[in-house]
């Protein structure tokens, strides 16, 4: 029997849980699919996360998404700040639902690393000028760490707004019918930015002391547990490491992961670095040990732990499970390659063909 391939369930606050078939995440990927540019998800949503439902994900998460329009990443970013965006993510959770899989979301803002062109083939790199389209961006402090457009620091009533927005936008998650909603605290976007000295040199109550630094995420948090139901699980992805002495550390990640669990996260995915150069470690389960430490440190909680970073292979995903490093995988670009990753895999590792969660229309690919 697989581990990875056993069923899982995401604590919630009412007690029932969300129940996973299997313990393998699709990591969201942004897909730059917004050609209209209104924040508006399209048919390749639908298509995109729909044959990854189908291809036997336990969890399926949809791609870092805005709760205000100057949060996208690009121009071609999906959002929920208004209920336009919300009536069309509803088809692509009904149909993701349908296949058997669960279906979170990640709400996001970008930040300073917003107004940048997509990040597609034959596009221009770094901020979209003004005159283009693009927009100005926002930060907890001025910065030019990112080699983008310096971004305006946020005064406290903006702060204020912002945190807000995520709430709103969470709303918009559930009547959209999501079934979790991951805060994206990671990759050097706004959150993380306030969070991680490198770029947070506010002198007030958002800035400074650690408690101070982790004021806006947990605000954030309070304010989107607030209205997203309790027979719903909250998740959140972290930024472990900066992997720069001076930057957020895993210490810290291990200390905040605590305090979001007792303001009610349950599912905690760890990734890594994204302000400034790269200087961690590389390979394939590279974060892994990240998510171990987080694991141990949420022993006893009920917490779900999924690692993520160049997990590929499927008797590597399983090691990562078996040996109590993490609750389960997310899988990000080989899921690209292969959006039946994890009926392949479940095959590889000796799940019977009734077992296999490949969808039914692909029954006679099981063996």
């Amino acid at each position: 029997m697989s581990k990875l391939f056993e069923p899982a369930t995401l604590t919630t606050p009412d007690g029932t849980g969300l129940q996973l078939r299997n313990r393998t995440v699709l990591a969201p990927m942004c897909q730059y699919s917004v050609s209209a540019r209104d924040g508006v998800p399209t048919d390749w949503h639908l298509v995109h996360l729909g044959a990854r439902a189908a291809g036997g994900f336990g969890l399926v998460v949809a791609e870092a998404t805005a709760v205000v329009p100057e949060g996208r990443i690009s121009d071609r970013d999906a959002g929920l700040w208004n209920d336009a965006q919300r009536d069309a993510w509803k088809p692509v959770v009904d149909f993701a639902r349908a296949q058997g899989a669960a279906i979170g979301i990640q709400l996001a803002h970008a930040g300073a690393k917003a107004s940048t062109y997509p990040w597609l083939p034959a596009q221009a790199e770094g901020s979209i000028p003004m005159g283009d389209g693009g927009w100005e961006t926002v930060g907890p402090s001025t910065t030019d760490i990112f080699g983008l457009e310096r971004p305006h620091a946020l005064d406290i009533p903006e702060i204020q707004a912002s945190v807000q927005a995520w709430a709103d936008a969470a709303r918009r998650a559930d009547e959209a019918g999501f079934d979790v909603v991951q805060i994206h605290g990671a990759h050097g976007y706004l959150i993380h930015q306030f969070l991680s000295p490198l770029t947070n040199h506010r002198e007030d109550a958002y800035g400074g002391s650690y408690e101070n630094r982790t004021r806006y995420a947990r605000e954030v948090i309070k304010a989107v547990r607030a209205v997203w139901p309790d027979h719903k699980p909250l998740a959140i992805r972290l930024s472990g490491d900066d992997w720069v002495e001076g930057g957020w550390r895993l210490a810290d990640t291990v200390r905040f992961v605590r305090e979001a669990r007792e303001l009610g996260v349950t599912a905690f995915d760890l990734s890594s670095a994204g302000i400034g150069a790269y200087h961690g470690p590389s390979g394939p389960g590279f974060q892994v040990p990240l998510a171990a430490a987080v694991r141990e440190a949420l022993d006893g909680t009920d917490s779900f732990v999924t690692a993520v970073g160049l997990l590929t292979d499927p008797a590597q995903a399983e090691h990562v499970v078996v040996t109590g490093q993490a609750d389960g995988v997310s899988v990000g670009r080989a899921a690209l390659k292969d959006a039946h990753w994890p009926a392949n895999a479940a095959k590889v590792l000796g799940v019977a063909r009734d077992g296999n969660p490949r969808a039914d229309q692909y029954w006679r690919a099981a063996w």
